[in-house]
């Protein structure tokens, strides 16, 4: 039998060199020398005296026989097990030192260990059940007291608690034990224990601590420990029964009178609810069907004044306060609500469990919310239903990958740690709460939201249409589509849409569909209210992760519900802000816009038809597919093209040197095997038959393909980043506005070190992005008819509110001409302005109705109250007055401008009468003499009439998250930083108007020579040496061959070098044209694609413009097939000649901006160089003019010589030539014979 082997150092076999690698054995301890029996003092002692006596439990004696008893134990006391008790003090117990009995047998001392308890035992059980017993029964005594109490100064309790009232009887002192509770709280005492308690609270104490907890959060430890010190501080100790101080005497006492106080409060408040509720019952049954018809034609069945639940009712009037349902999903539906999940809230599972001692009233039970759930298991078994997809189902997979909430199976909280993982949450529009989830599984599954819905539906009317917004809307839009999870019944009734926020998350034809701010009929509605929720609720986080989880559920049950009435009162100011800051202040701006715009509605409304169905169809979706296909060809491409430039670099080195015919040879060998490679590429590109597939592409330069896919990534992936800075702005809102909870210090500094962070990758993608989008308009070929993308500004404050930034790159080329939506930006902000104003009209009309709600239900709510009080059997008469008091209140808050004073008042004196009439009581009529008020405001226009025109103030301060990362999101390049100082106004406008100058110098006939005979040869490259500050001119043979031709496009090579050639030939004639400067077609560009402020000055410089009077700025216009126009810069009289040869009006708007933009910079940079402008520069009043207002051009291929025509005669010191369209082809002549002549 072979050894076993050894598991020692020395038996490991080695090799030399890198050989085997082993691991050093762990050698086992010898637990003989490294563990040490320890004796603790006393321990002995205390098991001896538990042997004797499990031993004398065992022999059936009793150890206590022959002690005397002093006192008698009531049965119920005997019963009552220890942990009843909360209050009692337990003293640490010595036992003194015994004998150990040799006959007992030793006892296993593991089993005296006490475990953590996680589950309420028995005893607990009973103690819960004895405090629910004993609630139901100080309901009345609760009752009297506050009748006797409220509205007077609180009495100082007395040193004797009796139902003596004279107190002059003589006084005997007897121990006792209290059981009956009328006296404790008749006196304003609440007891701390159900049975036999040894300490009381006092009521007034617990009514404000549930006022504290309503505005701030759980806090016994807090109060346990201040009313201790306090004590203490005062000379009062809390002592046990050997004389020592209690370390905390307060805490479980206060926590269990706290907790069972507002027990009590409830089932007080569920009682009345039951008692106004009757009465509610009865002034609905009064009433008649309603005279005026419903505003709007609904789309189902509609019963006569059928309302939700009492339970909506009561959460938010405003909302489901209606008494006609059924409008249309597509105009909005009748109920707005939101839904969301938080992942913060959850609970330790160490931290264990409580008996039930809550219902609570927001959230689900757990056995609806799994039932649910299992129905969607079992339906998603089924195969997906067909069904007409509102958006490709490519979209709406990339927003599924992109949010955490649509992925269920993620795990976003450990399991092992937490048993309940978060909560979900359901409010309406006001943000009110509505309805929660407990989340109980790692991820956000569908079944939270589906069982909120679901539930919803089942309190408002069979006819009540409900849009809800959702983080991922659209995937659970898709869904319910394709499974039956919901009734159809329910499915016909719902729309979705996504959160405001949320939206910008997605893919933009998602958002067509989905945005809120896009989808008709939603107003301004913006989900985002369960993140201000969350933002209510984050001081309950760390409390409810160590608190059971019945209490848990109790803490946010009942911070909900302080919560909702806070901001039920608040609608009225809810509909004032947003009647001032939404309606007012957007919509001026949109109309403003509008105003502006040269587009009808009518015009800007097609255009926004197109574009929709264009952005939602299939083929719009191909770049996903196309790139997925073509990124191995390009990847390999461009590796190919790297070993190109090496072997080229390598043939150059030896080529110089004195190479034998060997090394040439392999050289050679190695060119040849790189062309076959290249070939195969473009076989293995061929393969792929994507022409075939898309033959929309047939022809495109695969280089401009290539770049426009990598923009379209790079866009794609700038959008999530600046996305993620957007979340965290608004973080910082918080932080600077203060708005319900303001961010801490730590949290503050760490946001903005993150937003800091990240900004450096941001804007190196920015800038990479514009640099694709430069490249892409040189590669660009008129032909393709593939609109160019826009660029993206680099400063991240425009960035936010650059609405391009959440569109796609157009990939495929377009029918036709190109679609004004998608090339004309005035078109483009004028869609934008449209849809802003329509939201806002929408939400007037939706703030109208939900004012008329409130009005509603506040005359129905008085009236219940009134004949609430007006019953003889009422018991609640205290509590009816606080609440008419509380309608009172509110009558005065909730008026608005959509609700005058005036409704209110005549509700309430309506509800009066009404409730007098069903009750029976007399009611006497006096009558006074009105006087005769004269009113100026109109009755349609206070309740709320359809008026579009909303006229608002506008604020130029910049809103509070800007002011937090003023030095981080104006940044603008890496070199913005010494940009301090200087003076860049933010906005500079020049306005256009639409008449010539007064004055217009014509330029007469330039000789032209067309006799001039240019032999026909071999076409070379030309090139004109540098002078005058001017570079090296070079004329390709393919420009020349353009120059030649009578009807080619010129280029942007024969433009700029042309302009310099008529320079140099101008400036031989007249020494006056140097106050001239020509900028090149690509500077205004740069200014488009936000260029550093190095590049601009490397590029222009040369021209010395700041000591010049007017500058030349050639500009191509890419769309379409490509258009040449000219825009003359006079610096001193703050004008701008605009030249047209089609003389279009249209898009001289975005390039006049950019215009302007270029002058600012251009100025701030000189000054940065140190650099005086020859004139002063004043950038306010500018003026942009035409210099022709009718079209000298007829043909499509002219307009590069029409302006260099006007370069010529600005040259020659006047505004127009002097040419007609066929003196054209000698003008070109006359260049070709500039170029051949001035260049060697």
């Amino acid at each position: 039998m072979a050894p076993q082997p050894s598991n020692t150092r020395a038996a490991q076999l080695t090799t030399s060199g890198l050989g085997a690698q082993f691991v050093s054995p762990r050698k086992p301890r010898n637990k003989l020398k490294t563990q040490t029996l320890v004796e603790l003092p006393g321990q002995k002692a205390k098991q001896d005296k538990l042997q004797a006596k499990l031993a004398a439990l065992l022999a059936g004696k009793s150890t206590s026989s022959s002690e005397p008893t002093t006192t008698s134990t009531s049965p119920d006391i005997e019963n009552t097990p220890a942990d009843a008790y909360e209050d009692s003090f337990i003293e640490n117990e010595v036992f003194p030192l015994i004998q150990p009995d040799e006959s007992v047998p030793p006892l296993n001392t593991s089993e005296c260990i006490k475990s953590h308890r996680i589950l309420p035992d028995v005893a607990a059980a009973r103690l819960y059940d004895t405090w629910k017993t004993l609630i139901p029964t100080l309901v009345d005594v609760q009752l009297g007291y506050t009748q006797r109490t409220v509205g007077k100064i609180l009495e100082r309790p007395s040193t004797v608690l009796s139902a003596c009232r004279s107190r002059k009887c003589a006084q005997r002192r007897t121990t006792l034990i209290g059981l009956f509770f009328d006296i404790l709280i008749l006196h304003g005492l609440f007891p701390t224990s159900p049975s036999q308690p040894r300490m009381a609270v006092s009521m007034d104490l617990l009514a404000f601590y549930r006022a504290l907890f309503e505005r701030s959060c759980d806090a016994v430890n807090a109060l346990a420990s201040a009313l201790h010190t306090h004590y203490v501080r005062r000379g009062f100790h809390m002592t046990n029964g050997k004389g020592e101080f209690i370390q905390e005497p307060f805490r479980r006492s206060l926590g269990q009178a706290i907790l069972w106080f507002d027990v009590l409060q409830v089932e007080l408040e569920s009682q009345l609810e039951c008692a106004v509720q009757a009465s509610r019952d009865l002034v609905e049954a009064s009433r008649e069907p309603p005279e005026h018809p419903a505003p709007f034609i609904p789309t189902v069945d509609v019963i006569p004044r059928e309302r939700c639940a009492a339970i909506l009712l009561q959460r938010c009037p405003a909302c489901f306060g209606g008494v006609v349902f059924g409008r249309k999903l597509e105009e909005g539906g009748d109920i707005h609500v939101a839904t969301d999940g938080n992942f913060h809230h959850r609970h330790r599972r160490s931290a264990g469990d409580s008996p039930h001692f809550y219902d609570p009233s927001y959230f689900l039970p757990k056995a609806q919310v799994d039932a649910i759930g299992r129905h969607i298991d079992r339906t998603r078994k089924s195969a997906p239903k067909p069904h007409a997809p509102l958006v490709p189902h490519e979209a709406i997979d990339l927003c599924e990958n992109s949010y955490e909430a649509a992925d269920g199976k993620k795990q976003k909280a450990a399991m092992d740690s937490f048993d309940d993982t978060g909560v979900m949450a359901l409010i309406c529009r006001h943000d009110i709460p509505l309805f929660f989830a407990n989340i109980d599984t790692p991820g956000e599954q569908q079944k939270y939201a589906v069982a909120l819905i679901d539930h919803l539906f089942a309190l408002i009317p069979g006819g009540a249409t409900v849009v809800t917004l959702y983080d991922v809307g659209c995937v659970l839009a898709r869904s319910l589509s394709q499974y039956d999870i919901l009734a159809e019944t329910v499915t016909k009734r719902l729309r979705f849409a996504t959160t405001a926020m949320h939206a910008y998350g997605h893919e933009w034809s998602c958002q067509l569909i989905y945005n809120p701010r896009i989808c008709e009929g939603l107003g301004l509605s913006d989900g985002e209210g369960t993140e201000r929720l969350w933002s209510r609720f984050i001081r309950l986080i760390g409390i409810q992760r160590s608190s059971s989880r019945q209490r848990r559920l109790w803490l946010l049950d009942r911070q909900a519900a302080a919560i909702g009435l806070e901001m039920r009162a608040d609608l009225g100011d809810w509909i004032r802000r947003r009647l001032k800051r939404g309606i007012d202040e957007q919509g001026t701006a949109a109309q403003a816009t509008l105003s502006e715009c040269d587009a009808t509605i009518e015009d800007l409304r097609h255009q926004w038809a197109l574009q929709r169905q264009s952005q939602l169809s299939i083929r719009a979706h191909a770049p996903a597919r196309l790139k997925k296909e073509l990124d191995t060809v390009f990847a390999l491409q461009g590796d190919l093209d790297a070993s190109e430039k090496a072997l080229q670099a390598t043939s150059e080195v030896i080529s110089k040197g004195n190479a034998s015919q060997c090394t040439r040879d392999v050289i050679e060998s190695l060119e040849r095997s790189h062309q076959r490679l290249m070939d195969k590429v473009d076989v293995l590109y061929a393969s792929l038959n994507v022409h075939d597939r898309f033959p929309e592409l047939e022809g495109i330069n695969v280089e401009f393909v290539r770049t426009l896919l990598l923009a379209r990534d790079l866009k794609i992936n700038i959008r999530k980043r600046a996305i993620g800075s957007f979340f965290e702005w608004d973080k910082l809102d918080r932080a600077v506005g203060g708005t319900q909870q303001a961010l801490g210090t730590k949290l503050h500094q760490q946001t903005r070190k993150a937003i800091s962070k990240r900004q450096p990758a941001l804007l190196a993608a920015l800038r990479k992005f514009n640099g694709y989008c430069e490249r892409l308009e040189e590669l660009y070929e008129p032909d393709c008819s593939i609109p160019l993308p826009t660029p993206l500004p680099t400063k991240l404050n425009e960035l936010r509110n650059d609405q391009t930034l959440m569109e796609d790159i157009w990939i495929t080329p377009s029918v036709g001409d190109v679609p004004r939506w998608l090339d004309d930006q005035d078109v483009r902000d004028g869609i934008r302005a449209m849809l802003k104003r329509d939201r806002c009209i929408e939400e007037q009309r939706r703030l109208g109705l939900e004012a008329d709600n409130l009005c509603r239900w506040f005359g129905d709510e008085l009236a219940a109250i009134e004949l609430a009080l007006q019953l003889p059997e009422s018991v609640f008469s205290i509590l009816l007055r606080q609440r008419r008091e509380h309608l009172r209140h509110l009558q005065i808050r909730w008026s608005n401008p959509l609700a005058s004073p005036l409704r209110f008042e005549s509700r309430a004196r309506h509800a009066e009468s009404l409730a007098m009439r069903i009750s029976g009581a007399s009611q006497e009529c006096a009558l006074h003499w009105v006087p005769l008020i004269s009113c100026t405001t109109s009755v349609e226009e206070e309740e709320g009439a359809e008026d579009p025109e909303v006229t608002a103030t506008f604020f130029d301060d910049p809103p509070p998250e800007h002011l937090a990362l003023d030095d981080i999101i104006n940044v603008d390049t890496l070199d913005s930083e010494d940009e301090e100082d200087i003076d860049i106004p933010a906005d500079p406008r020049a306005l256009i108007t639409w008449h010539t100058p007064q004055v217009i110098i014509i330029d007469a006939v330039p000789p032209m020579n067309e006799t001039t005979v240019i032999i026909p040869g071999i076409l070379r490259t030309l090139v004109c040496p540098a002078r005058d500050a001017f570079p090296q001119q070079i004329f390709e043979p393919k420009d020349i061959k353009i120059l030649a031709s009578p009807t080619a496009l010129l280029n942007d090579s024969l433009i700029n070098g042309c302009a310099v050639l008529l320079y140099l030939d101008s400036l031989q004639a007249s020494p006056a044209v140097q106050q001239y400067a020509i900028l090149s077609t690509h500077d205004l560009p740069r200014i488009r694609y936000n260029a550093s402020d190095d590049m601009l000055w490397r590029n222009i410089s040369r021209t010395k413009y700041w000591a010049k009077d007017v500058w030349i700025i050639p500009i191509h216009r890419p769309s379409g097939v490509g258009h040449w126009v000219l825009c003359i810069v006079h610096l001193q009289s703050k004008e701008l000649h605009l030249f047209d040869s089609f003389a279009e009006q249209r898009p001289w708007k975005s390039e006049v901006k950019d215009v302007m933009k270029l002058i600012v910079r251009l100025f701030n940079i000189a000054r940065q160089h140190q650099r005086v402008f020859k004139v002063d520069v004043d950038f306010y009043g500018w003026v942009a003019r035409p210099l022709i207002k009718t079209a000298v051009q007829t043909n499509g291929y002219d307009c590069g010589i029409w302006v260099l025509a006007m370069i010529a005669a600005t040259l020659h010191g006047c505004h127009c030539m002097g040419l007609k369209e066929d003196h054209m082809s000698a003008f070109r002549h006359y260049l070709h014979t500039l170029v051949v002549l001035m260049c060697n």
